[in-house]
């Protein structure tokens, strides 16, 4: 009975602590740098396109897997190598339009 509570408290503790550990540590370091002198633009987070790319490759992972049940339906393949196929297809494709679409914003 005790082990049921006590796995993911201590993975929940251990997960806290190390966070916790982490964004101090972060923060102390960026403290003496500016008492040092740094400039504190340094630290200015840049923009990231991971929503984007997470979208798309959620999309086509969701497409593959569609694709890939229509494709087993429709012809006589088995069903772990058509989705598995599709849902490397279509991710795939997804990541390479993203890559096309950051490679026009810049």
């Amino acid at each position: 009975m005790a082990v049921e509570i006590l796995v993911p408290m201590s993975v929940f503790l251990c997960i806290f602590g190390v966070l916790y550990v982490f964004l101090t540590t972060r923060n102390k370091e960026r403290l003496a740098m500016i008492e040092k002198g740094a400039d504190p633009s340094i630290f200015a987070q840049r923009r990231t396109r991971g929503g984007i790319k997470l979208g798309l490759l959620a999309i086509g992972v969701a497409m593959g897997i569609l694709v890939g049940q229509m494709l087993m339906h429709f012809t006589s393949m088995d069903e772990e190598p058509a989705v598995m196929s599709m849902i490397f297809l279509f991710a795939g494709s997804g990541l390479v339009v993203e890559h096309f679409l950051a490679k026009k914003d810049v």
